[in-house]
């Protein structure tokens, strides 16, 4: 694996590093240190043809002023709180409100919108940061470290690694919009979850604490479907995500492992992502709210359903509900969590 680095722009007085990764078979990944954002990722479709298949912006300003998390790097907590409160150890904590009534991505100033020492190591791009001790309102020292690196199978492989000195709450993920296709909408993507059950939300978008089966519902991805062929069903749970999906999906309990979680293949280009984690949830988010007042690469609108995520993660608003994977870190012990996008192309 080949890295080269180039200025991408300054923000709170530091320089902002392009880093690109190349696997010289057809590969590469362009990271930013500000949000450790994955800017570009261009992959060859069923001819050979390479495309960036990923949203984002053209320059650093789009990311400071007009990102929706594009490609971003999200903590401490990827993913809502419940009215921005939580309690641990007794004691209750107050995060910002920043989506509706509710903390999302780690609050206002997350991990989205910080500025990450860069590294490259013979494995990758090593990003860190000191989270420190209060900051968003989350308890404890923070070290986050996240490794990005390409592989010879055509993977994007991420690491990610946290430690603390006090008791506190950690959920890291990415959130990088996909597009198959390149440009248009990923409607006719076929998508398949290893998921039999899902975590139905209120209309804030927070979940009740049920665990539902995926049989018989919108939700049901267990073989390969079209991501718009539901979305007009007149379902309770598309309706409070704006028209479509913004929910964790239940992946099979195996801690600390690797497995193949999901599968997303665009018909029209032959590309196929398959996603491996060893997270025990999956955040499937259909692009609902992107209503085209993003400028993005070389001055594309990006409109509703112009790409989908797939986030590993915990659960959302797992503090504060027991029944969901605990998302504790204390003093002693290390965070760490493994994701993998696999492409090809036929």
């Amino acid at each position: 694996m080949k890295i080269t680095s180039e200025h991408f722009g300054t923000t709170e007085n530091r320089e902002i590093r392009l880093f690109t990764l190349d696997n010289g078979r057809g590969m590469e990944i362009k990271v930013i240190n500000f949000g450790g954002i994955i800017a570009t990722l261009r992959v060859p479709d069923r001819h050979g043809k390479l495309d960036d298949i990923v949203l984002g912006h053209d320059n650093l300003n789009g990311y400071l002023y007009h990102s929706r998390y594009l490609g971003s790097l999200v903590g401490r907590y990827g993913n809502r709180i419940r009215r921005g409160k939580f309690v641990l150890n007794g004691i209750e904590y107050d995060l910002p409100i920043n989506n509706g009534v509710n903390h999302l991505h780690g609050g206002m100033k997350g991990f989205d919108k910080v500025v990450w020492d860069a590294e490259e190591i013979g494995s990758g791009l090593r990003l860190t940061y000191h989270s420190w001790d209060g900051e968003q309102g989350y308890p404890g020292n923070l070290e986050a470290t996240v490794v990005y690196a390409v592989t010879d199978d055509n993977e994007l492989r991420i690491e990610y690694f946290a430690h603390t000195d006090k008791d506190t709450i950690v959920n890291l993920t990415n959130h990088s919009y996909f597009n198959l296709a390149g440009q248009g909408t990923i409607l006719d993507h076929h998508l398949t979850l290893a998921a039999e059950a899902f975590t139905p939300v209120d209309n804030t978008l927070i979940p009740t604490g049920e665990v539902r089966c995926v049989k018989g519902t919108p939700m049901d991805f267990t073989s390969a479907t079209a991501i718009g062929a539901h979305l007009n069903e007149p379902d309770e749970q598309m309706r409070f995500a704006g028209g479509g999906y913004d929910h964790n999906f239940v992946l099979p309990a195996s801690p600390g492992e690797l497995r193949t979680v999901a599968r997303v293949h665009d018909p029209a280009t032959g590309r196929t992502m398959e996603v491996i984690t060893t997270q025990p949830g999956l955040q499937f988010y259909s692009g609902n709210f992107l209503d085209g007042s993003i400028a993005g690469k070389e001055g594309r609108r990006y409109l509703k359903h112009s790409g989908f995520c797939l986030e590993t993660q915990h659960f959302p608003d797992s503090p504060n509900h027991p029944n969901f994977p605990s998302t504790v870190l204390r003093p002693g012990e290390k965070y760490h969590q493994t994701t993998l996008y696999r492409f090809s192309a036929a």
